[in-house]
């Protein structure tokens, strides 16, 4: 304590000489299209499963922190591509350090990484050490090692906003389109065998499947192309409503598709520290601003995308940009986080889990951590970052490929089957009927031959299906598994510990590559099925 109370009198010494960061708002540019190079055509509600990379606070938006100066953006060259996270520790400049209040979600070593300094450098009260999110709402004194511009440190939107949480629940989204009369209320989109599909139905299929909040799709839907309130605003927008020319992505859905993973790159990138940067059309680049939340980063990210860092600099202007026609639309955001509260809640850890194949059955770990919903690679921007939430387990099979099974995939925890369609079967834990709350946990690739149907209530081992290749691209039989929190995708090997039956997962250098550790033993992922990828449940243990 005595540590801290110093730092705090350096710290009023110098209160004084700091200003609020300069406005990067001028007049008003039209936004304009970037296409991208050719990239390979997709899905938008198939299920990746090839080894490929993808991808909340309540604090009230437009804060500057107190003690710390934010310099403006400007124009730097740079390269294009996202820069890794480094240990190297430039020299303190003469700002004061940073008074940082942890928000939900953050861990030790991404917060020093988005404030470029070492984990050892972060000063707290709180104890740092333990293997858990921090707390929201600990302080944590920073020294201030930003010596380059920033994105200015004005939150934009809340976590819960980005993430399909409970904000969204009492949102419809057909009867807003509706309402609002404009091009997509009679728009359908043509999506392969499921067929034609209502516009305001394949927007809610997107916020489900991938977990991301329908009023952010319309606003971005709208922002861009006008087509929530009114007609498409060229024939361009017509066919690539996010601008994003490029005939592999042409069409609504996949246009959203590919929205939704680019945002998702920067989320899960944010909460992980992997992505500190964003880069523009033009090879300029901004450092984000570390104080920034995931969901105000992602948005950010997106446009950086889309548009040129002048125009970029007015879409993101909460008067007259992105963040007013978010308001316009669905009113205050940040009003209904503060209602349902943090994404994660402090000291939250997962509830007892078991392996989700029955006792004294063969199994084989043949994915570690990985994408937890099909999403795109970010290749065409030279990235590798990711969050990864899911592992696969395949059942004991005489021949690869996608053979039927007898094996039965079972319930790891008791909870309330909220989805069973698609190859998919959701389990809430919390039974209260929504996977916007609470955990969830995801099971893939379940055949429609046996599957538990929805509404059912689970018991731990209760039979749920048998692992296929249904609900997306797969290669083989095999079982997709991962959590959700209060609508966010949780790391597999991250703060919160994936443990089954005591089984821990510990992420690879790649994505698929990983273990799975009890105590000395050690079992290594293998997508062959090979021998050293094996196990076995064993019989009448403890759930973990």
């Amino acid at each position: 304590m005595q540590r801290i109370l110093v730092v705090f009198i350096a710290i009023s010494v110098t209160i004084s000489a700091c200003g609020d960061s300069p406005s990067i708002w001028g007049v008003a540019s039209t936004p304009t299209s970037y296409a991208p190079e050719a990239a390979t055509p997709i899905d938008p509600f198939a299920v990746q499963d090839d080894p490929i990379i993808f991808p909340t606070s309540t604090t009230p938006p437009f804060i500057e922190t107190e003690n710390a100066y934010t310099p403006g953006p400007q124009l730097i060259e740079g390269p294009t591509a996202e820069a890794e996270p480094t240990n190297t520790v430039t020299p303190l400049n003469d700002a004061a350090p940073f008074l940082y209040y942890a928000q939900s979600g953050d861990m030790l070593s991404a917060v020093a990484a988005r404030f470029n300094v070492s984990e050892s450098e972060i000063i707290s009260d709180a104890d740092l050490t333990k293997t858990t999110l921090i707390d929201p709402g600990t302080l944590l004194v920073i020294p201030n090692r930003i010596n380059e511009a920033t994105t200015p440190n004005i939150q934009l939107l809340p976590d819960s906003e980005f993430v399909f949480s409970a904000t969204g629940l009492d949102f419809d989204t057909e009867a807003y389109v509706k309402e609002q009369n404009g091009y997509l209320s009679t728009f359908r989109d043509y999506l392969g065998s499921t067929g034609w599909i209502q516009g305001y139905d394949a927007i809610d299929r997107l916020a489900i499947e991938n977990s991301v909040n329908p009023r952010l799709l319309l606003a971005l839907l709208e922002y861009e192309a006008r087509w929530v309130r009114g007609q498409p605003i060229d024939l361009l927008h017509t066919d690539f409503p996010m601008g994003f020319n490029d005939y592999h992505y042409k069409g609504m859905s996949v246009q959203m598709t590919w929205a939704i993973n680019t945002m998702s790159i920067a989320y899960y990138g944010w909460r992980a520290g992997t992505i500190t940067y964003i880069d523009f059309p033009d090879g300029t680049r901004l450092r984000l601003d570390p104080r920034l939340n995931a969901g105000t980063v992602a948005v950010q990210y997106l446009f950086s995308k889309l548009h040129s860092q002048s125009q970029w600099s007015q879409i993101i202007n909460p008067d007259s940009g992105f963040p007013a026609i978010y308001n316009e639309m669905f009113g205050d955001p940040w009003a209904r986080a503060e209602l349902v509260g943090n994404i994660f809640p402090p000291g939250l850890i997962q509830p007892p889990l078991v392996l989700p194949f029955e006792p004294g059955v063969k199994w084989s770990f043949t994915g570690g951590p990985h994408n937890g919903w099909g999403q795109i690679s970010p290749s065409i921007y030279g990235q590798s970052h990711s969050v990864f939430s899911a592992i696969d387990f395949a059942p004991a099979a005489s021949k690869p490929g996608c053979v039927p099974t007898d094996a039965w995939v079972v319930a790891a925890a008791p909870g309330l089957v909220v989805r069973s369609d698609n190859g998919v079967v959701m389990i809430d834990l919390d039974g209260d009927g929504y996977e916007q709350t609470g955990w969830d946990l995801l099971y893939l690739h379940i055949a429609t031959k046996g599957r538990i149907p929805v509404g059912t209530y689970v018991e731990t081992n209760d039979r749920i299906g048998h692992a296929s290749c249904e609900g997306g691209v797969s290669t083989g039989t095999h079982l997709h598994f991962a959590r959700k929190y209060n609508g966010e995708w949780v790391t597999a090997d991250g703060p919160i510990p994936f443990v089954m039956s005591g089984w821990r997962v510990v992420a690879g250098t790649e994505p698929y590559k990983g273990q799975l550790v009890n105590g000395d033993q050690v079992i290594t992922a293998d997508l062959l099925s090979q021998a050293w990828s094996n196990i076995i449940r064993e019989k009448d243990e403890p759930e973990n």
